[in-house]
């Protein structure tokens, strides 16, 4: 189970992240949803450590993985997909994918023992990068130089990579940005198949509730920072807090003006949630 605790971070007077407590557990696909600006990104880059954070904890089945730099909380089972694709331009497709293989993989490629040993560890390992580009549908762009792909073969290829580090935890941020309706549905379709596995958790960043109604389980909502609302997708769509803070409609009072006072569970703009 992944969980955060009061994780809270500060940027001079600004709180982005304010007290966040949650938990996650596996065979779960829970979407982070609210407003631009709402802390959802940089909730994501506490977790996987892009940002120290100013106060609370992260940890994964009980470890805490606070003080831990990107790398090491990699290790330990976080799974992290960027908004704008994190890959290695210069190198084939097959490379990136081999690269992420080799990073979790014990073997004598890590001990610089004699040249057929090395090499044979390499055969394995490339053949496992072979069987995760089938499994995206890249299998026949493995010899292309990354810089060359269109921005849609770029995400699956970032998908494909954090099916080779095998984390326990699958964090993507918007994973569907920059592509067209012909690209979306692969990337979706991927999802749709990591979610099979129960023993994984997710974590999807979206903005595109269609998305969000068909893949999710939970939703959970930031605004200003703060988690105003969590549960079913269904019940927390159609809750006033969310018509406000993510859709934009103001509620309407009794009198059927549109002017009413922001709900009780908003925090106001700038400051912290107002206690119901």
């Amino acid at each position: 189970m992944l969980a955060t605790h009061d994780l809270t971070i500060r940027f001079g007077g600004h709180v982005a992240v304010d007290r966040v407590t949650c938990a996650f557990q596996p065979g779960t696909l829970t979407a982070i949803v609210g407003p631009n600006g709402a802390g959802k990104t940089t909730y994501f880059n506490l977790i996987s450590g892009q940002l120290k954070a100013s106060g609370g904890t992260v940890t994964l089945d009980g470890r805490d993985l606070s003080r831990l730099p990107p790398s090491q909380r990699t290790r330990a089972g976080l799974g992290r997909a960027f908004q704008l694709t994190n890959l290695f331009p210069s190198l084939t497709v097959r490379e990136n994918v081999r690269l992420a293989v080799q990073a979790t993989r014990e073997g004598d490629h890590r001990r610089g023992l004699n040249l057929w040993s090395v090499w044979s560890d390499h055969r394995s390992l490339t053949a496992r990068a072979d069987e995760i580009l089938e499994a995206v549908a890249m299998g026949d762009r493995e010899d292309e130089t990354v810089a060359n792909l269109p921005h849609g073969d770029q995400r699956k290829l970032e998908v494909a990579l954090l099916m080779a580090l095998e984390p326990r935890v699958f964090m993507f941020d918007e994973p569907t940005a920059g592509m067209n309706h012909a690209e979306a549905p692969v990337i979706l379709d991927l999802i749709r198949r990591l979610k099979e596995d129960r023993s994984k958790t997710i974590l999807l960043v979206e903005h595109k509730m269609d998305v969000v109604r068909e893949l999710a389980d939970r939703i959970i909502v930031l605004h200003n920072g703060a988690l105003v609302a969590d549960g079913e997708p269904r019940e927390v769509i159609a809750s006033p807090i969310v018509q406000e803070a993510y859709l934009g409609l103001a509620p309407q009072d009794a009198s059927g003006r549109d002017d009413a006072p922001p709900h009780p569970g908003l925090p106001p703009r700038g400051g912290r949630r107002n206690t119901p």
